[in-house]
């Protein structure tokens, strides 16, 4: 059976080691995107162009009364759904452009599945409907949004949009013949369409979780005890990123595998002290 291609980083013994890929080719990095989303929420409301706590439809054309806040979004606490309606199988987010959004917020009272703030469920979409309120109130793209209030910030250049345009920066054998990756450059991308490569995950792991340079973790974090983590998954690739109270932190990124373990090789490295092996 072949051999999962796999990076590992981590702070044992001050070290970073590589396994199986390069640190410095661009990866997929799947819904590790919501940290930097979430991020951006947090840094747009430090610098006063936003409350966290704003309705939604203050924001965007959305059905007024819902009561679904910008808060809501970042937590996944606003009651909508996992995923778009209509989403498919071969390429699942390709057809959710901006205007596939758009006439979806014009009916947001109608796709919510229960009251916001009652319980948690992991939403896609509420981060695409995140990602759009955060471009509308700072009036450009999402990309140039990221890099002014998160990226720049934290000296993070190695995340784009879309680095496969030019197959030199990516991963080895990230793509077999006639595979293209996941269409996710429309409205879900504030939700899990960023690449990078596993070096600059490191460093937004360290410096926002350990290091706190931006403050507080955004909302986007999911917690466990002493742990701060977050994954990401598309068809293609998974990542794991947490770091422990202690400032043990890895960071696992696996080209092609199941994510589940993907996630179980990064607790397995922090319960050992973060020694990092293949």
């Amino acid at each position: 059976m072949p051999r999962t291609p796999s990076c590992i980083l981590t702070d044992s013994s001050g070290a970073r080691v590589a396994d199986g890929h390069a640190v410095d080719r661009f990866v997929e990095i799947g819904s590790f995107t919501k940290v930097l989303t979430g991020t951006a929420l947090m840094r747009m409301a430090a610098a006063g162009l936003l409350d966290p706590d704003d309705p939604v439809e203050r924001r965007l054309p959305v059905p007024a009364g819902t009561g679904v806040t910008l808060r809501n979004l970042a937590d996944h606490t606003s009651g909508l759904p996992r995923l778009p309606p209509g989403t498919g199988l071969r390429d699942p987010y390709a057809a959710f452009d901006r205007a596939a959004l758009y006439r979806l917020l014009g009916r947001l009272d109608k796709v919510v599945v229960r009251p916001p703030g009652q319980q948690e469920e992991y939403s896609n979409l509420g981060y695409a409907v995140l990602g759009a309120a955060l471009v509308a109130t700072a009036g450009v793209p999402y990309e140039e949004l990221l890099a002014e209030h998160v990226l720049r910030p934290l000296d993070v250049a190695e995340v784009s949009v879309r680095p496969d345009a030019d197959r030199r920066l990516l991963a080895p054998g990230l793509f077999g013949r006639g595979r293209r990756p996941w269409t996710m450059t429309g409205a879900i991308l504030p939700a899990g369409g960023l690449w990078a490569t596993p070096r600059a995950v490191a460093d937004l792991l360290v410096r926002l979780a350990i290091e706190r340079r931006l403050g507080d973790p955004a909302p986007s974090w999911q917690t466990a005890g002493p742990l701060l983590w977050h994954n990401g998954a598309t068809r293609d690739a998974s990542l794991f990123a947490g770091a422990m109270a202690d400032g043990r932190w890895v960071v696992v990124h696996r080209l092609g595998g199941d994510s589940d373990a993907t996630d179980r090789a990064g607790l397995d490295l922090l319960k050992e002290g973060g020694a990092a092996r293949s």
